[in-house]
């Protein structure tokens, strides 16, 4: 087995199971210092061991996969990450509105997931990183944006489109996170709440309508912000009209995101039913912080599909014109 195909995957791997981000760093780290080692260099054991960004547990996989084997931490990962879910919603999906790199709380660059994106089969992708208030996750001042927008567009190519986004965080008062100006240029807006989460339910729900009633947001983002399980803990839904928030989302053209990742389950699937009644469109998204999360969408899917959403009103079964058509 290929050795460097060999450390990619188990960074997928971990990534896919949100394992820790540091581990799953490490083997991609390790996977580019091979690549870049000269050819008598990885092949010399003692060398190979002495090389900055190799580690015991790399090192051991490479020297395995060098020797034709598959390497055991590879095995065991195989049979202990539960496999992407084949379904026949995941399959009509084209892309994904929600994805962050190593600009803001992501751990890769913008090329990295521009590459693991195409090897999902998107036809396009958004890179939405965070907006400046979200200091904790590094969030992108106007300035670092616009220098990121055209590095993002330039992935583009071949059948596949990399998308200039942002994830734009609700302010108290429901303004959003950035400047009006630059909100125009980009393709895709997430706007999503990640401050003050317990806010009493009449101002959070005036909060989010004045969000989405905005004319350059696309996306409602995890709505309720709860956690269901994981690392980080479990944390309570936010308390809100949902009703009249789905409303202006129906209103306004913005889709409700179902949010892929398993530790969220957001909205929760009575929301998606109310948001289905007031006739919103909806968008699955990955909410990727790394390459191998960009396969959660099977979660998202699934229980779109669970709940009845037909993909006609999942923006992301749409293909990009018609979607960057909705979007402007």
């Amino acid at each position: 087995m290929d050795p460097v195909d060999a450390l990619l995957e188990i960074a997928s791997l971990l990534e896919r199971e949100r394992a820790s981000r540091y581990r799953a760093k490490a083997f991609r780290q390790a996977a580019q210092t091979l690549q870049d080692l000269p050819d008598d260099v990885q092949t010399d054991p003692t060398r190979l061991r002495a090389a900055k960004g190799i580690g015991e547990s790399t090192f051991a996989v490479i020297r395995q996969a060098q020797s034709g084997q598959v390497p055991d931490y590879l095995v065991e990962l195989r049979g202990d990450v539960e496999p992407e879910r084949k379904s026949e919603l995941r399959a009509k999906l084209r892309g994904d509105l929600h994805a962050h790199t190593d600009w803001s709380d992501g751990t890769t660059s913008i090329p990295v997931m521009a590459a693991a994106a195409r090897a999902q089969g998107h036809e396009y992708q958004a890179i939405t990183d965070h907006s400046p208030r979200l200091r904790v996750a590094r969030g992108l001042s106007a300035e670092r944006l616009r220098e990121q927008m055209p590095l993002v567009r330039a992935e583009s190519g071949e059948g596949f489109t990399l998308l200039a986004g942002i994830e734009v965080d609700i302010l108290e008062d429901g303004a959003l996170d950035q400047e009006d100006a630059l909100l125009a240029e980009l393709d895709i807006v997430v706007a999503s709440v990640h401050s003050k989460l317990r806010m009493d339910r009449r101002p959070m729900t005036a909060r989010m309508i004045k969000a989405v009633s905005h004319p350059r947001v696309n996306v409602l983002g995890h709505c309720t912000g709860r956690l269901v399980q994981g690392d980080r803990g479990t944390r309570p839904q936010s308390e809100f009209d949902a009703a009249a928030v789905f409303a202006a989302c129906a209103e306004n053209g913005v889709a409700v995101e179902i949010n892929s990742r398993p530790e969220r389950q957001d909205p929760p699937d009575e929301l998606i039913a109310i948001a289905l009644e007031a006739g919103c469109l909806f968008s699955i998204d990955s909410d990727a912080h790394a390459p191998g999360q960009l396969s959660l969408l099977d979660h998202g899917a699934e229980r779109a599909e669970r709940a009845g959403v037909p993909a006609s009103r999942i923006v992301t079964t749409w293909g990009l014109e018609r979607l960057l058509s909705w979007a402007e």
